[in-house]
């Protein structure tokens, strides 16, 4: 239980207003100066210790990552990018962020900035967010005004300029290559790597890209230490988590909670339980659509952190949770993700732009029961070709959610399928 000593997102829910006076007063920018005056090898090795791992889904390892921009260079522009292109189904963090603490974000890219020797900044924001993108607007102007951003940040010599540019709507932009390649102006399709980004990314300069929630606890993480941090959750699991939580729950919202809190305890405590009590809940998706679903009986046990999830098959993603009471036609609803992904696939990769729409197709067959039980294996094995054979992760987000309805759903599938049967024999024999 995360106790509110411990939140660092003080206003996620828009009380307070999001100016720079209120952020101020929170305590956004405190000691600023003193934190740059620190330097790149002190920040990267506090946020190392930390134990900071990525809140985009991924969960990389940030001080890592950051380790691996180049030291020297040979004078030209190295570049932050902050993934703010919050596009998977269930997911509604980052906009709360972005909406009511925007100088958290503003703060954390100038410190990430100072950790990375970034030059400048770009926040690539999904397309549909327009109140979250003037709220933005707003703070970066304030930012300017006040000598937080551009040159000279606060008399230590640090020059930064942060940008915000809108996409279009791509889910595929949210993969870091593909984001680049839009934000360039192409199609936003994903690259080959190698190359990395750290080496040729944004424009062929050193470029990282992070999520926004990662971006925005790194000023807290620096002001009350490393140790902190990673005093909260457990091992390898640190900090705290913005859970969004959805479906079949009495409250849905966005929560501040501290990593590995057990599934139940965060919907009981936050959602007032499920529609209908406990035992009513058939499935929870924890992480965002692409990732496994998992069946009550392993949901009255699971921490919500990367590796218990991670042992269960499933993932934390980006901690989006999609609650399904016993109403739910669990068939019919991973049909529903397959067919996003189909149309969400750049088309890139044959195993992908084939296979989603073979996925689609035969969970549409599923649904209505119109298949053979033969195809379910075969199904399975169709997943198995798409998943780790394409550029991206995006042939996994799709191949995923229908791994785990057949692992967890199997007998509901094939009761379907034999229900179909007897109702076409009947009518055969009348």
């Amino acid at each position: 239980m995360l106790h509110d000593k411990d939140r660092i997102f003080t206003d996620i829910y828009g009380e307070k207003g999001p100016g720079l006076e209120q952020a101020k007063a929170r305590g956004d920018y405190d000691g600023l100066k003193d934190l740059i005056l620190l330097g790149r090898a002190e920040i990267v090795d506090r946020v190392k210790k930390s134990g900071l791992r990525g809140r985009g889904g991924a969960g990389f390892p940030t001080g890592l990552k950051w380790s691996f921009m180049p030291k020297e260079t040979d004078g030209g522009p190295v570049y932050l990018v902050v993934n703010a292109d919050e596009s998977e189904p269930g997911t509604c963090k980052d906009r709360e962020i972005m909406r009511h603490e925007p100088h958290k974000l503003v703060e954390g890219c100038i410190l990430a900035a100072v950790g990375m020797g970034c030059t400048a900044g770009y926040i690539y924001i999904r397309g549909e967010y327009v109140r979250e993108a003037e709220a933005l607007e707003r703070a970066l102007a304030e930012a300017y005004d006040a000598g937080l951003l551009g040159r000279d940040i606060l008399g230590t010599g640090l020059d930064f300029e942060l940008y915000l540019h809108r996409g279009a709507g791509a889910y595929i932009c949210g993969e870091e290559t593909g984001l680049i390649e839009s934000l360039e102006g192409k199609k936003g399709q994903p690259r080959l790597k190698p190359p990395f980004p750290a080496m040729v990314g944004l424009y062929g300069r050193p470029t990282t890209v992070n999520n926004v929630e990662t971006i925005a606890v790194v000023p807290t993480i620096l002001r009350r230490g490393a140790e902190w941090f990673a005093g909260l959750g457990r091992e390898n699991n640190t900090g705290t988590k913005l859970f969004c939580i959805s479906g079949h729950v009495n409250h849905p919202c966005t929560v501040e909670e501290e990593m590995s809190i057990p599934l139940r305890e965060l919907i009981d405590k936050h959602c007032g339980g499920v529609r209908g009590g406990w035992d009513n809940l058939k499935a929870v998706i924890p992480g965002g659509s692409s990732v496994p679903l998992l069946p009550k009986d392993i949901c009255d046990t699971i921490r919500m952190d990367f590796d218990d999830l991670r042992n269960v098959q499933s993932g934390l993603g980006t901690a989006a949770v999609i609650v399904m009471d016993q109403s739910t036609d669990v068939i019919k609803a991973i049909a529903r993700l397959s067919k996003f992904y189909m149309h969400e696939s750049c088309g890139q990769c044959t195993p992908c732009r084939e296979g989603t729409g073979w996925l689609w197709r035969v969970m549409t067959r599923l649904v209505e029961g119109r298949a053979r039980v033969e195809e379910i294996d075969m199904l399975y094995d169709v997943t198995k070709e798409i998943e780790g054979h394409t550029i991206c992760a995006l042939g996994d987000a799709a191949a995923w959610p229908v791994q785990g309805l057949i692992r967890h759903f199997r007998p509901e599938i094939e009761a379907r399928i034999r229900a179909a049967a007897g109702k076409t024999d009947q009518m055969a024999a009348s």
